[in-house]
């Protein structure tokens, strides 16, 4: 009997957690919450897929706190006497839904196979964002843009006009964000080429539905994902992160007002 309670006591004592492994298990959880927040995930979705991730991994407990720039996250082990906190620095990056997903199966396979920390870690790095083909982008969105504009009842000088100013702001956009300008900057030079040469058809009277292809050619410059996600956030209670994710959203607004107003005054034009 004695040497049966030595055994299970045994068996407890190797299922303990040393702090260099829960160490690596938070360095590996924090890491996935990282590349959620940076690819734009909702905070409700970083905090379950990190919890679910420490609990495969082996962890008692996973306490997360999300600003729009970092997060903080807190393991806790060996019936939550042993703990480890660790601080991430989050960095601004396309909003990239793959990316997501690709974070979402690997905790799904952890689940299922009971991989180690090392092996989550090194499929982190594995994970990059699948990028389309950039002049398919500035192709498309060109056409998108022209296809509001055409819905909006613009004839098809109109509907090209929109084409090429879109298509156009679409590939200065890249180019900024290839140099790594900021965003906002980013925004208001965009929505200034994009207000310029719709604007040009607008003064030579190209059609007489180039003001449609003024306000439509702006539209890739929609902030969508971040006011949606500022809304979920703060419905589900990360009311910091909301108010982070609205007013990112409305200073890209804000910014996108300004280049189209510079390109106004550079035109002379009175408005739409």
């Amino acid at each position: 009997m004695i040497e049966q309670n030595y055994l299970i006591l045994e068996d407890y004592t190797m299922e303990k957690l040393t702090y260099e492994e829960q160490t690596k298990i938070t360095r590996a959880i924090i890491k996935a919450a990282v590349l959620m927040l940076e690819f734009g995930a909702e905070s409700k979705l970083i905090e379950q897929t990190a919890q679910r991730l420490g609990y495969a991994l082996g962890v008692d407990s996973v306490e997360i706190s999300l600003i729009p720039s970092a997060i903080v996250l807190t393991t806790l082990s060996n019936e939550q006497t042993q703990s480890v906190t660790t601080t991430r620095r989050a960095h601004h990056k396309p909003i990239n839904m793959s990316i997501v997903c690709d974070v979402q199966k690997m905790t799904i396979d952890v689940e299922k196979n009971g991989c180690c920390a090392k092996h989550v870690m090194q499929t982190l790095k594995d994970i990059q964002p699948n990028y389309y083909n950039s002049w398919l982008i500035v192709f498309m969105v060109g056409l998108s843009c022209a296809s509001f504009a055409y819905l909006y009842g613009a004839d098809w000088t109109a509907f090209g006009v929109t084409f090429v100013a879109s298509a156009t702001a679409m590939y200065v956009r890249q180019v900024l964000a290839r140099k790594k300008f900021v965003l906002i900057i980013t925004f208001g030079i965009t929505a200034f080429v994009a207000t310029l040469i719709s604007g040009l058809a607008h003064i030579y009277e190209l059609s007489p539905t180039t003001n449609i292809a003024l306000s439509s050619s702006v539209i890739l410059l929609a902030p969508g994902f971040p006011f949606i996600n500022s809304v979920l956030d703060a419905v589900k209670g990360y009311l910091s992160m909301g108010w982070g994710r609205w007013m990112q959203a409305m200073l890209l607004t804000v910014a996108t007002s300004i280049g189209i107003i510079l390109a106004f005054t550079v035109l002379n034009l009175k408005g739409w």
